[in-house]
């Protein structure tokens, strides 16, 4: 454990009560639920990311024995493995740096971990939390089924002649069982990695940041070999049962990485242009308003896969274009 003194140990501990309580306000019955999940990633990043290890470290086990105190093992179990785990791993990638010499970089500069591999590794880690969680929880898909014949159930009590095909409904069933863990996995990458960018610009306002500011719009993409994964993963959906599960997971936790890497490769090209501002604008709203255009970048993350590797100074962080 590196950089343990008195004033890491202050901001991990800080940090994990932090962490706690947005955990434990996420327990109860919310439409904000999710965004404090995911919001309690933000502590342990910044600690991870302003004071090294040590102190994300800390804030991790803080978080876990509080939560585990107040609710129950169980539920800090599947906090640690889904939200506060994957934080403390993310800021421990995104401070490792080596003399760019050791690559065949120039002389006197550092090279950091490439942003590719640190989208994909979050990728890899959602998938992990995920299936600790279905294992220790006992999914099996069996919850989806109950959820669309109980929406079966409430159209027949509301209009009796309004029985759904049996055939239909089976159909239902099958694509909401694969639906539910794609969508899950992808909200949780891109809400993780939401957190991530957030927790390094305010590390980086505060100038405690070690990981120089990147040009994220050039550097953000997937590590080419993470197309290979989501292919496998499509691949499993059509095999039923677990695995096709496994593999709708696995669709959305890399889709949404090649999402993030769309969007940013989109920053990228119109860059300069006059009409960038409205036009980025129509892409943001155009995703959520109608869906469909996430195949669009979806595919332009896919089609542009490399690993963009940061330099600075030895001792002094470059600076980021927006």
């Amino acid at each position: 454990m590196t950089n343990l003194n008195r004033t890491s140990l202050l901001v991990g501990l800080l940090a994990g009560v932090t962490a706690a309580f947005l955990s434990l306000g996420a327990n109860t019955p919310s439409a904000f639920a999710i965004v404090l999940y995911a919001a309690s990633a933000l502590p342990v990043l910044i600690a991870g990311l302003g004071w090294g290890n040590a102190a994300a470290i800390l804030a991790v086990a803080f978080a876990g024995a509080i939560c585990s105190l107040v609710v129950s093992p169980l539920f800090a179990l599947l906090i640690l493995a889904v939200t506060l785990v994957p934080a403390a791993w993310l800021s421990h990638l995104a401070n490792l740096g080596r003399p760019a010499e050791e690559i065949g970089g120039p002389a006197g500069a550092l090279a950091w971990y490439p942003l590719a591999d640190i989208l994909t590794q979050l990728a890899v880690l959602v998938n992990i939390g995920m299936i600790i969680v279905g294992t220790v929880i006992g999914y099996d898909g069996s919850a989806s089924e109950r959820m669309i014949d109980m929406i079966a159930d409430t159209l027949r009590e509301r209009d009796p002649l309004a029985t759904p095909d049996p055939a239909a409904l089976d159909q239902m069933k099958a694509l909401f069982t694969l639906m539910l863990p794609l969508v899950q996995g992808a909200i949780w990458v891109l809400m993780l990695f939401a957190a991530y960018y957030v927790a390094s610009r305010i590390v980086q306002t505060s100038a405690r940041n070690l990981r120089p500011r990147e040009d994220m719009p050039s550097a953000l993409r997937m590590n080419r070999y993470a197309i290979f994964i989501f292919l496998a993963g499509l691949a499993m959906t059509f095999a039923g049962g677990m695995a096709a599960i496994i593999g709708a997971l696995l669709c959305g936790t890399f889709g949404a990485g090649f999402l993030i890497a769309g969007f940013a490769a989109f920053h990228f090209r119109t860059r300069g242009k006059s009409w960038r501002l409205p036009v980025l604008w129509l892409a943001y709203l155009s995703v959520v308003l109608f869906t469909v255009p996430i195949i669009f970048f979806l595919v332009s993350g896919l089609v542009d896969t490399r690993r963009a590797i940061a330099l600075s100074p030895a001792g002094s962080p470059s600076k980021e274009t927006d």
